[in-house]
């Protein structure tokens, strides 16, 4: 794997084996690492502006440019952009369902909700709920699970798309690896994963704070390839502040996909 890090202290590692060592190198160092991470974010209000950061504003942006990516794949990859299936998504690290609801139900006609911060889930099941009865049976939140990404497994064969967002960078090196390899089983023939995560220049960056890791391009793309995705398409999200980490969003399938082409599959 590649090259050095720092972390939030501005302390440098040589490598990121150097960093996990220290930080999870045996099981009650990563016990707790997974532990600080969740008490952290149950410190932070069930609101756009707590789960953002404090940067509430940049929903807006980050659920367009989720939008022109999603709308991009549907119609490459699902014949007709898959308007005769009924397609289901997951929202990993899901929180309040911010994706969910700006985005996901709009275009799916289940969605289930991963969150392993209660008082988050059950903002989302409150507001969703409600949306469900607002809205037509054709598009509805229908599970919400209140689990970890690291011990998660998916129903077989239950999602068209796996969307993990702002959450990845939580879990190690070895877990993101687990994670996509036991989410696999997770996708119908098809299917493909959304990954949109921070980006690190180089390296990696690592929180102290709330126990999370920003992990550079080519980082990310070793881990891809040692869980054996292909990247089908990527596409860097514009509009964000400045002072905030670049952040790119990723198409992953588990083969090499044919596209699709005015209801034809093309090779």
């Amino acid at each position: 794997m590649e090259a050095a890090g720092t972390d939030s202290d501005g302390r440098e590692f040589k490598s990121p084996d150097e960093m996990w060592l220290e930080h999870t190198g045996d099981n009650n160092k990563k016990t707790q690492w997974y532990r600080d991470g969740v008490a952290y974010w149950e410190g932070v209000e069930a609101s756009v502006n707590g789960v953002l950061g404090g940067y509430g504003h940049v929903n807006d942006a980050d659920v367009k440019g989720s939008e022109g990516f999603l709308q991009t794949l549907l119609a490459e990859l699902f014949v007709d952009g898959g308007i005769d299936r009924h397609l289901v998504a997951l929202d990993c690290g899901s929180g309040i369902g911010r994706i969910t609801k700006n985005l996901l139900i709009r275009y799916f006609n289940e969605v289930d909700l991963l969150e392993p911060v209660s008082h988050f889930l059950d903002a989302a099941r409150e507001s969703l709920l409600q949306e469900n009865h607002m809205a037509s049976d054709k598009h509805k939140a229908t599970n919400f699970y209140c689990v970890p990404l690291q011990e998660f497994t998916p129903d077989v064969g239950r999602y068209d798309v796996i969307w993990v967002q702002w959450c990845i960078g939580h879990l190690t090196d070895d877990d993101f690896v687990s994670f996509f390899n036991r989410a696999k089983i997770g996708l119908k023939p098809g299917g493909f994963f959304v990954l949109k995560e921070n980006l690190a220049r180089s390296g990696f960056v690592l929180d102290k704070e709330d126990r999370s890791i920003t992990r550079s391009d080519s980082y990310f793309k070793g881990l891809f390839s040692r869980c054996g995705l292909h990247l089908y398409n990527s596409r860097e999200q514009k509009g964000l502040p400045k002072e905030l980490f670049a952040v790119k969003m990723y198409a992953l399938t588990t083969d090499i996909p044919k596209k699709v082409t005015k209801g034809q599959i093309q090779s």
